[in-house]
């Protein structure tokens, strides 16, 4: 079976590029998207990138993801802090996982302190804009080769 990694923005990312651009910078999702393919393809790992505002469609899809991809990156968005449905899913489905953010949630408002995700990843990167989505790409990438 080929490396498959599936990559899912949360809500409110379609958005980037004109939301906040003080936090979340001028880029836009087709900008991270094609960052991430670019890397993919020269890693030789296949990819699918979804979009989903709705915490029902972000469950749906991780818990369909078993069957099909070997790793999932994910970037739950506002979810992060308060939906113990995503952190089930992703501690049900056993698909390594690792949660992304551009910006520091750490540095932000005390809410956005807590992730309910990043206990059951396998690790969090926040902090470095598109970076983030790259460097966590990278790692799992890196995890699927060991």
């Amino acid at each position: 079976m080929a490396n498959n990694i599936l990559v899912i923005h949360g809500p409110n990312l379609a958005l980037l590029g004109d939301r906040e651009i003080s936090i979340y910078g001028k880029f836009t999702l087709d900008q991270i998207n094609q960052a991430l393919e670019a890397v993919a393809k020269k890693e030789g790992v296949e990819i699918e990138i979804v979009q989903l505002d709705s915490e029902g469609d972000i469950v749906e899809k991780i818990g369909k993801a078993k069957k099909k991809f070997q790793a999932i990156i994910i970037n739950p968005g506002a979810y992060t802090h308060t939906s113990v449905a995503i952190r089930d899913a992703v501690a049900a489905v056993g698909v390594p996982t690792i949660e992304v953010h551009l910006s520091n949630i750490y540095s932000r408002e005390e809410f956005r302190h807590k992730s309910f995700v990043a206990p059951v990843a396998v690790g969090q990167i926040s902090g470095f804009g598109i970076n983030s989505y790259l460097l966590g790409l990278i790692a799992a990438i890196d995890m699927l080769k060991k």
